[in-house]
């Protein structure tokens, strides 16, 4: 089995999931991780924010565990890091700095065969994958591409279990996300009016682009979507609340459960349902993208159902690496070697 070699960059909580998930497979191999940070501090913040790592060292500019090295090395752009010299075969850019494809492209010319953004794009970039939703789009030409976000295919795989099922008029989505590390503590004059204010103190009213990125990953839908986003004081743990418009009338909560729970049979990597009464706290360590919460489902009228669901930063780190091992997988049906030695 050839393993996969990743570069990355950014070491936030994303990255530091995407190091711990790594660890965890035979398969993949992070080679190196850029960041501005000191590497004393991001092996500090590696130890005392991810559960059962505390047997990874930091020997000079490595990070060391009984799997492999991976080298830290600063860098403020891509332009910055030459890919080509640890022999990548996919860069992770998980800074959330670097959206657009003229800002990608530099880690393409210093020696990446392929770029996994682990957040949305600004613009066009060559494929959005939101995995369960239209991860059978991919292609082995794309070299940008994109995994989509938390809120974005936990929306995504919600409709798409009721579409499979029932015609959807329109579909409203409230994101209520957990603050970010875009987001000041303290009031502070930012790009605009709300978003100045503090993240820790306040639920600020957001833009959210899910629905747009829905649309084109479900077509039947786009057009059908709206949205925007709640950012609350809250650490960790984001809530989904959809809310649908059926072309009929809709049927009984039960039923609608019974969907959810059979989807989660399917897909149990993507999709796990609760009947627990549980709170945003209770979704940390979640690896799925989808945690719907069964006993919140709502009729309100004849036609209209209430879905709420909850997602967290494990499950779309998790998503991250599953759109590597599908582009992974793609490659090695074009390369001859590469089947034979499997």
């Amino acid at each position: 089995m050839k393993k996969i070699r990743i570069g990355m960059m950014g070491f936030g909580r994303i990255g530091r999931q995407l190091y711990q998930i790594a660890r965890a497979d035979e398969q993949i191999e992070i080679v190196a991780i850029s960041d501005i940070g000191q590497p004393e501090i991001l092996h500090h913040l590696l130890l005392h924010t991810i559960p059962d790592s505390s047997d990874v060292r930091l020997d000079n500019n490595y990070l060391v565990c009984d799997k492999t090295r991976t080298r830290l090395m600063p860098a403020d752009h891509p332009a910055e890091i030459p890919w080509d010299v640890f022999g990548v075969d996919v860069v992770i850019a998980a800074t959330g700095r670097f959206c657009t494809a003229a800002d990608l492209r530099p880690h393409l010319r210093n020696g990446a065969p392929r770029v996994v953004m682990a957040a949305l794009p600004e613009g066009d970039i060559d494929r959005v994958i939101l995995c369960g939703v239209n991860d059978a789009t991919a292609q082995a030409a794309d070299q940008i591409v994109s995994a989509g976000s938390s809120s974005t295919t936990a929306m995504g795989l919600a409709l798409k279990v009721m579409a499979e099922r029932h015609e959807i008029a329109h579909a409203s989505l409230t994101s209520v996300h957990a603050y970010t590390s875009d987001q000041s503590l303290q009031d502070y004059a930012g790009a605009d009016y709300r978003r100045s204010r503090s993240g820790a103190e306040n639920i600020i009213p957001n833009v959210a682009p899910a629905p747009y990125w829905v649309g084109k990953a479900l077509p039947n839908l786009a057009g059908k979507l709206s949205g925007y986003a709640l950012n609350v004081p809250v650490h960790n743990g984001s809530m989904l609340d959809l809310t649908l418009s059926m072309q009929e009338p809709a049927e009984d909560i039960e039923h609608i459960n019974n969907m959810y729970r059979a989807a989660a049979a399917k897909q149990p990597r993507l999709i796990q349902t609760t009947e627990d009464p549980i709170v945003s706290s209770d979704v940390h360590g979640c690896e799925q993208s989808l945690l719907v919460d069964l006993q919140a489902t709502m009729r309100a009228g004849e036609k209209l159902i209430k879905v709420l669901a909850w997602h967290e930063t494990l499950g779309q780190a998790n998503r991250v690496m599953d759109v590597v091992r599908l582009y992974a997988d793609l490659d090695a049906t074009l390369d001859p070697a590469v089947k034979e030695a499997s």
